[in-house]
């Protein structure tokens, strides 16, 4: 058993894929010896989790989830715990290994109730799993918001009641005043969903068991990256060994936006940064940090340069594409880049052509910035993050990062994206994704291939958040783009 974190590098299976080393698994054991596994793995970790709990709720569903659960109880009623089962279904419809685990738990003498406990020390989510098609209605929509308004801690087998293993979308009913603490044990497979989306929310700290299977012959459709690896720089190096970053931005009353660009770059290592102000009126020199070179937006030669466009940009920014599409060497398109790119069918060819030219290319939109681009709605994007990004990077010849919870990476071809586990809803904030474009800025200018150079910049950009001292001030944008990646 793994307790997944974001350093952790492994492969997502979809729904399909698992459904196949399951029963490739199934068939080669005996008869039951796939649950009787899994009941196991629920039983050691519920007791890893509340070592002193007297009362364990366990909430069974009419599926292969409940069975999971039955098993679960046997084993710990035998281990001195007080498991009671609340049973949504028709015992008479339960599939084969289902009904045998029942009888099993029946044998153990658990005992069935027709209603949660007044109170317990971890409630156990066996409801619905992967194969569901429904949402929890009636008895476990009840149960579902009794166990995520209790304290004690809530444990959802292989997935949480309710979540599409695929794309994250629950159709359980939210919970946003939830006390629980939560934690999910994924069977045979890691699934995308439970990264993505309302995923992270609902699965909270997951752990992972292979129940001893192997899933060697599936492709995954998405994968953990883990934590990027330290690249000392040789003493012997210079500015000139770490390329030129060239933030282009900040119109009228907005060139905060690009100045933070402009200084998370210079913190991520870039060699120079300059930052082309779309602002005219704007001051020759930021005195907080006279690093930055402040220039007129139209005079950088970006021939030689790792471009950051859009910060700040406004409708100002359209005027400029198109020479920062045809000239810059390396390109990050941020915000109102990407807003003006989505109405515009001309600029949308030259970004296509950039990747005919080999010119590599990272756009950074968030879910209604994708949606412009994609022409639908942000619900569509929402409903399917992986595709989307996958779109994206195909339509455009680009990496495309999605950004949001459970961040996407995705690049054309054959490469499974990448889903970010670093983050949380400090980042929530105006002018983070800003510093993000700097990052990716800095990383591309370094001459990192595009992909890793988005999937690192990435990682790290949530790792300062994750790592931001409790006790510190709030954070803000400006702070974070003053930070060295972790």
């Amino acid at each position: 058993m793994q307790r997944i974190t974001p350093a952790t590098a492994c492969g997502l299976f979809d729904i399909a894929a698992t459904r196949r080393i399951e029963q490739e698994a199934a068939a080669a054991l005996p008869p039951h010896a796939l649950m009787q596994r899994a009941g196991l793995a629920v039983a050691r970790l519920a007791m890893a989790l509340a070592p002193h709990a007297r009362t364990i709720w366990i909430a069974c569903g009419p599926g292969n989830n409940g069975g999971d659960g039955f098993e679960a109880a046997a084993q710990l009623q035998q281990r001195g715990f007080l498991p009671i089962v609340t049973f949504a279904g028709d015992e008479n419809r339960l599939p084969p290994d289902a009904g045998a685990s029942l009888q099993r738990a029946r044998d153990a003498g658990v005992i069935f109730a027709p209603e949660p406990p007044a109170g317990c020390e971890l409630a156990i989510d066996a409801l619905l799993g992967i194969g569901s098609s429904r949402p929890p209605a009636n008895a476990m929509a009840d149960w579902l918001r009794r166990m995520h308004a209790m304290a004690a801690p809530v444990l959802s087998v292989d997935v949480p009641s309710g979540l599409n293993a695929d794309t994250g979308v629950s159709s359980a009913a939210p919970h946003p005043g939830a006390l629980s603490s939560r934690f999910c044990l994924s069977f045979l497979t890691l699934k995308p969903g439970l990264f993505t989306a309302q995923g992270r929310d609902a699965a909270g700290t997951v752990w992972f068991d292979d129940l001893g299977c192997s899933g060697a012959g599936e492709p995954p459709v998405a994968r953990l990256a883990g934590a990027p690896a330290d690249t000392p720089r040789s003493h012997a190096s210079h500015k000139g060994s770490y390329g030129d970053v060239a933030v282009i931005g900040g119109a009228s009353g907005m060139a905060g936006a690009a100045l933070l660009a402009g200084s998370a770059a210079l913190h991520a290592g870039a060699g120079r940064v300059f930052v082309g102000l779309l602002d005219a009126s704007a001051a020759p020199v930021d005195l907080a940090q006279p690093e930055l070179m402040l220039r007129d937006a139209r005079s950088l030669d970006l021939s030689g340069m790792t471009a950051v466009c859009g910060c700040g940009g406004g409708t100002d920014i359209r005027a400029v594409l198109p020479r920062v599409l045809a000239t810059a060497a390396a390109l990050v398109l941020d915000a109102d880049a990407l807003n003006a790119i989505a109405v515009d069918g001309a600029l949308q060819a030259q970004l296509a052509s950039r990747a005919r030219r080999g010119r590599p290319t990272v756009i950074t939109p968030h879910p209604l910035e994708a949606a412009r681009l994609l022409d639908c709605a942000a619900a569509d994007i929402q409903a399917d993050r992986l595709a989307a990004a996958r779109k994206l990077a195909s339509r455009y010849g680009v990496v495309a990062v999605l950004k949001g919870s459970g961040t996407v990476i995705a690049e054309g071809g054959s490469t499974p994206p990448v889903l970010n586990l670093t983050g949380n809803a400090k980042l929530a904030t105006a002018g983070t994704g800003d510093v993000l474009a700097g990052m990716i800025g800095a990383a591309l200018a370094a001459q990192r291939p595009p992909f890793e150079a988005a999937r690192e910049a990435v990682w790290r950009h949530g790792r300062m958040a994750d790592t931001w001292p409790a006790g510190a001030p709030p954070l803000t944008a400006g702070a974070l783009a003053r930070q060295a990646p972790c």
